[in-house]
């Protein structure tokens, strides 16, 4: 499992959304890319996808931007790392995806990368954006 420089980003995005939105008030992209030294082009391609994964919403229009689609209590580190196309699954056969192990009923790792990625999984749901930005 690694995270990649979308994923990265995207979290650090979301987070400089949070510290920056006053009251819930529009944030531009061009400030958030500013603040967190991120291309805005990129920047636009992670908001499509959070936006599409219902975590930020957008207002067009003088005054406009981004702001979060719920409380930051309910928005998780899941929700990022999903909605930016990220995976947390560390073997195929500890996550559940459909690629065959051929070794699942005698494999003495199974049980061990199982258990890490329930760990890992279990974290990141566990972790709102609130917790981050306190």
């Amino acid at each position: 499992m690694r995270i990649t420089t979308k994923g990265r980003y995207a979290l650090r995005a979301v987070i400089s959304l949070a510290r920056s939105s006053n009251e819930g008030r529009p944030v531009s992209i061009k400030s958030i890319a500013e603040q967190e030294d991120i291309s805005a082009e990129f920047l636009e391609q992670i908001f499509f996808k959070l936006r599409k994964a219902d975590v930020i919403r957008s207002v067009r229009g003088p005054g406009g931007g981004f702001f979060f689609a719920r409380p930051l209590d309910e928005i998780t580190l899941m929700d990022i790392i999903e909605a930016s196309g990220e995976g947390l699954g560390i073997t195929p056969c500890a996550c559940g995806k459909k690629e065959p192990c051929d070794r699942k009923k005698d494999c003495a790792a199974f049980h061990i990368w199982r258990a890490m990625d329930g760990h890992m999984r279990d974290f990141a749901e566990g972790k709102t954006v609130a917790d981050m930005v306190r």
